[in-house]
């Protein structure tokens, strides 16, 4: 076998503050709205991919976190995308007519809300045009794998065009701000669950797109006008703003999937009271402290300014922690409540409600890794088969 031509790319995770939920179309995975999200920091949440393509292998393989993956529609569809693509340039770099080998893992929990599919297909598809030589905006090709994934080959903050054309064409993901734009803004990863979701997204959504007359009002009437003022928000800083507007997409979202028939649910007891907290936080303070967003799935996404992480820190290790690893990623002081304050706050002490948080930040998007990052051996095989 001649030498092979290995690839190996990072993608990070990113948390939607005005929420996709919907397709108008499902093959070409075109949304019924607008969304906006924020690129996590890669240093606490990535997906790491390794790809390769050779003339001796007999059918595309994927691994993801060391098991072999039963090929889906949604793979299939976005690898012949990216091959197609491949196939307009004058000289690939690798033959986009070999089969190829590809080797995935996540180093945070897999379909429990925490938007692995768009670090995932994000990752794959950088991967894919790196080994091909395909430059230019990757968007639409990420967007075949995952909706969400489009908003992951950009950093900081980016914004979904739903487009109007039938092909798609225009369904592409632009960056609002670099992440660099609001350096002191942060995230708390609370993560109640790390099991996968009962109700995938996929799923859900076209419950939802079927059954839900509240969504078609969602999509059509109240998106649009919030799309436009967390743009202003996100471009100005208004923390206020950003915050109301956060906690309002991701409640009407919640409302939408209990509004589908039969409903999704996602939010467990803890999600319940991190968001009664918060708001409590924000009563007291008299002002936007934090604000949450939930995906589909338990796990609160808490955005709040660098000065207020230890406050809220020491309040959500009060209320929910039972574990000595409890804190996770950059390293934070904690403001531990006093016994006046913990006296304030209306929450239910549940202890184990949640099983640790990250503390990250906005990140930039993807970036290619060194041959000593390779997941994939010279012989086309994972590194852990032989480990």
């Amino acid at each position: 076998m001649s030498e092979l031509e290995l690839v190996t790319c990072t993608a990070p995770v990113n948390i939607a503050v005005i929420k996709y939920w919907g397709k108008r179309d499902e093959k070409l995975i075109l949304p019924i709205n607008d969304s906006i999200s924020v690129t996590l920091s890669s240093e606490q949440m990535h997906a790491k991919t390794t790809v390769t393509a050779s003339s001796n292998f007999h059918e595309d393989k994927i691994w993801l976190n060391k098991e072999l993956q039963a090929s889906s529609s949604r793979f299939s569809s976005c690898l012949e995308e990216v091959r197609s693509k491949a196939r307009e340039l004058p000289t690939p770099k690798v033959n986009p007519d070999w089969k190829v080998t590809i080797c995935s893992e996540n180093n945070f929990p897999t379909a429990a809300g925490l938007a692995s599919s768009a670090a995932g297909y994000a990752c794959l598809v950088s991967a894919l045009c790196k080994l091909y030589g395909i430059e230019g905006d990757i968007s639409a090709l990420a967007r075949r794998g995952s909706g969400s994934a489009c908003r992951s080959v950009y950093g900081g903050f980016v914004h979904w065009q739903m487009g109007s054309r039938e092909d798609g064409a225009d369904s592409l993901a632009v960056q609002l701000h670099p992440a660099a734009h609001w350096p002191d803004m942060r995230v708390l990863i609370c993560v109640a669950s790390d099991t996968r979701k009962k109700t995938s997204s996929s799923v859900g959504m076209k419950n939802s797109v079927d059954t839900s007359p509240l969504l078609k009002y969602r999509a059509e009437v109240l998106v649009p006008e919030r799309t436009r003022q967390m743009i202003t928000a996100i471009k100005e800083k208004d923390f206020s703003k950003f915050a109301e507007m956060t906690i309002k997409d991701s409640n009407q979202f919640h409302a939408v999937c209990q509004d589908t028939y039969p409903p999704c649910i996602y939010l467990n007891p803890t999600s319940h009271q991190v968001s009664s907290l918060v708001h409590q936080i924000n009563n007291f303070a008299g002002r936007f402290v934090a604000t949450y967003t939930f995906d589909a799935g338990p796990n609160a996404c808490i955005f709040l300014m660098e000065k207020d992480v230890p406050q809220v820190l020491g309040l959500l290790k009060h209320f929910f922690s039972d574990a000595t690893d409890f804190i996770r990623g950059e390293e934070h002081q904690i403001q531990e409540p006093t016994e006046a304050e913990i006296g304030k706050y209306n929450v239910d002490r549940l202890a184990g409600g949640l099983k640790y948080i990250i503390c990250t930040r906005a990140g930039e998007g993807p970036a290619t890794l060194s041959a000593d990052h390779h997941l994939i051996n010279a012989q086309g095989e994972p590194k852990f088969l032989s480990q």
